[in-house]
């Protein structure tokens, strides 16, 4: 019989490249540890902007099965093995950004209904039995509607575990502290005032953005740097990464931004264990790791 790993992490993304900027170092860290991570991203990401011309003619179901095959590289990178569709490919399609007609067609993730698509995420749940859960806030990060209703599915998926006999100890929403965010583009602006964009990115540019008081724990990745930019260098139709002594990446916007080892978070359901905590894990005693 195989050993089921004791603690299990699950995370739920919009799109393939999110789970590497936002949380690649703290994928590729507890996956190190043993621990067993789950990813479940909610769409194929059919609605991007594709960064390098020779890629430029994959469009809608192309892109997305190439897109599939970029998470499924960067996942690699990350040592992560149990990586999903929410409700199995094809479920939900990309949205694209708020305002734009895609937003209105039918079989789109912001067109689907919270409860049934958080019925698949709770199959998951229910499979894996996580201690921790990351997701976005309810504004999605940046406003993006799949963002937005993934967080919508998440938390309502949260609710229906309960339900039915799993509930999760701790959830946690991502987040960058308003302090550190200013001092990496401050140091990034510094060290490399040549940048080849067309102007440099502002703290406001940057997803889950907060005041220092609303974090409450900080995952130190710095060890797993190289794993995290690796993984979003996977992700090539999206972001372009210049690795070096000052990392930095770029989307389709062209404004570089300063790649954060340390990846930081906000306990929304749970109790911390201290402020700030260094462990998602953190005050979960040996009954709730228990493996299921």
């Amino acid at each position: 019989m195989t050993e089921v790993p004791a603690r299990r992490l699950l995370l739920v993304h919009a799109h393939p490249d999110d789970e590497s900027i936002n949380n690649g170092a703290t994928m590729a860290r507890y996956a190190d540890q043993g621990v067993h991570v789950t990813l479940v991203t909610c769409t194929l990401g059919e609605g991007g902007e594709v960064i390098p011309p020779e890629l430029r003619h994959l469009t809608g179901p192309a892109l997305g099965q190439h897109r599939w095959g970029e998470l499924t590289a960067a996942m690699r990178e990350l040592g992560v093995d149990d990586f999903r569709l929410l409700g199995g490919a094809g479920r939900y399609h990309d949205s694209g950004m708020m305002g734009l007609p895609d937003n209105d067609a039918p079989g789109c993730f912001w067109q689907a209904d919270v409860d049934e698509a958080a019925a698949h995420l709770v199959e998951v749940i229910l499979e894996v039995r996580p201690q921790v859960v990351v997701t976005y806030d309810d504004h999605g990060g940046y406003g993006h509607p799949d963002h937005i209703q993934a967080h919508r599915v998440t938390m309502r998926a949260v609710e229906l575990a309960a339900e039915a006999g799993h509930r999760i100890p701790k959830v946690y929403w991502n987040r960058v502290p308003r302090t550190v965010a200013e001092a990496a583009f401050t140091r990034l602006h510094e060290d490399l005032p040549a940048l080849p964009f067309d102007k440099p990115a502002a703290v406001g540019d940057v997803p889950g953005v907060v005041d220092d008081h609303r974090v409450t724990t900080a995952i130190d990745g710095t060890a797993y740097a190289t794993a995290k930019t690796a993984a979003m260098a996977a992700h090539a139709t999206q972001i372009e990464v210049a690795p070096g002594a000052v990392p930095y990446f770029a989307l389709s916007n062209e404004l570089a931004q300063p790649v954060f080892t340390t990846e930081y978070y906000e306990l929304v359901a749970g109790t911390p264990a201290a402020t700030p905590e260094t462990d998602l894990f953190a005050g979960l005693d040996a009954a709730t790791e228990v493996a299921p």
